[in-house]
């Protein structure tokens, strides 16, 4: 395995996501950087070519891989940063990272969640705390599962930046065979309705776990994309179709797989589990529980009625039975 640590990109995080991109990024790049937060991973890596926890099947050629859990010599030679940790973990992992380090890069979010320490999404944060403009920005959505990019199974990207140029370039690296990609120059619509529809899903797998069918499920989602439309319009007012891939193709694909984790999550709720349990079960981040609180606190300020998001907060954090508060949401559903 190379220790010259020279790459152009590279990706910061360990699990599924963050493994799926390092997989399709290995296609197109000679040298790929990877930092990861546990020293046994990167070890098992270097080791056995798989990562031991997520994606176990796919198999890497580490002799393409720079991998470290020195982020600071991860990030260094990189001109360009795919950020791929669960979003409650981003500031901890950045906080000693100095400005002057990110502030020329162009940065990718991976991250689908929203930062619970500023109530911001991944954009805004990056652009306030490393000073990168938001033309360097971007983000990496779907609709888009990990298990499935492993699976080489055929999939679809959009990949958002302002600058369309970027954009282009970051989905040449991400396209291949079986990944086909778009881009957008909706990074703030694209980005808040990623974590949206991750509250959406979480809904869904209450609903299912509480027994309700697929009849109210198609009412369920086709409101949400009402409500995720309704927000983001109101939030960033330019023009964009919701009925698109990157909208409501990644609502759907969140809120129906087998591989969600936020519908899975919600499913356990709707089964019974507390939130706690639930979490201890999935030993995984469902990035729809804390968007949720989150995002309650943000429209404080908008005031957009989004009757699927209040019910979500109330069952999470208000600890309503989920048989009450799901009753009384589908009264207002249509």
């Amino acid at each position: 395995m190379s220790n010259d640590f020279s790459h152009d990109i590279a990706v910061v995080g360990g699990g599924s996501w963050a493994t799926a991109l390092v997989k399709l990024l290995c296609n197109h790049e000679k040298k790929v950087g990877w930092w990861m937060r546990s020293e046994d991973a990167v070890n098992h890596l270097k080791n056995f070519q798989h990562n031991p926890r997520y994606l176990q099947s796919v198999q890497f050629d580490v002799d393409q891989l720079n991998l470290g859990k020195n982020l600071e010599q991860i990030l260094t030679p990189a001109k360009v940063v795919v950020i791929a940790t669960p979003a409650a973990f981003l500031v901890p992992v950045f906080e000693k990272i100095p400005v002057s380090l990110l502030k020329d890069k162009i940065i990718f979010s991976a991250v689908k969640g929203i930062i619970p320490e500023y109530n911001s999404i991944p954009a805004k944060y990056i652009h306030k705390t490393f000073e990168t403009p938001y033309d360097k920005i971007g983000i990496i959505c779907g609709p888009c599962h990990a298990e499935e990019v492993a699976l080489e199974r055929l999939s679809y990207l959009t990949i958002g930046c302002s600058d369309e140029q970027i954009a282009s370039h970051m989905a040449s690296k991400l396209a291949c065979r079986y990944i086909k990609t778009t881009t957008s120059d909706d990074l703030f619509g694209t980005e808040i309705s990623a974590v949206l529809k991750n509250v959406y899903a979480l809904v869904a797998g209450i609903c299912h776990g509480l027994g309700y069918g697929d009849n109210f499920q198609a009412v369920l989602i086709s409101n949400a994309i009402q409500e995720i439309e309704q927000f983001i319009d109101v939030v960033s007012p330019v023009h964009r179709d919701t009925k698109s891939s990157a909208y409501l193709g990644d609502l759907l694909v969140t809120a129906y797989s087998n591989f969600s984790r936020n519908r899975t999550f919600g499913f356990m709720i709707g089964k019974g589990y507390s939130v706690k349990s639930a979490q201890l079960e999935m030993n995984m981040i469902a990035e729809g529980y804390f968007a949720t609180k989150c995002l309650v606190e943000i429209n404080k300020k908008f005031n957009v009625e989004m009757p699927i998001l209040t019910a979500a907060y109330h069952i999470l954090y208000e600890k309503i039975s989920p048989i009450i508060e799901i009753k009384i949401l589908s009264e207002k559903l249509s």
